[in-house]
């Protein structure tokens, strides 16, 4: 690399250490339930294409609030079975499918 490249690099780089890392390492030892919340956010995404909801629409349906919602989206929320069967009997949909891959 030139030294301009360098020194652009050098005057943007982060004051904050990279946690990439440990970050993947979290990813890899919670892969299974992480899996099963992506999948949940998944189809509560479809749901809310399919009736034409927002965050708000989806928290008055489940009774609770839009930024919970937003937990449930990112697909990263480790919810428990009695949570899960609580949003599908709401909805009257089906969140989790038990097919293995």
């Amino acid at each position: 690399m030139n030294n301009k490249t360098i020194k652009f690099l050098e005057e943007h780089q982060s004051s904050t250490p990279s946690r990439f890392v440990e970050e993947a390492n979290w990813r890899k030892e919670n892969a299974g339930w992480l899996k099963w919340s992506r999948q949940l956010a998944t189809t509560l995404i479809g749901y809310m294409h399919e009736h034409k909801l927002k965050r708000a629409d989806l928290a008055a349906l489940l009774g609770v609030s839009p930024q919970y919602i937003s937990k449930l989206l990112s697909g990263t929320e480790n919810l428990s079975f009695k949570s899960i069967a609580n949003i599908e009997q709401r909805l009257g949909i089906s969140c989790i499918s038990m097919v293995t891959a």
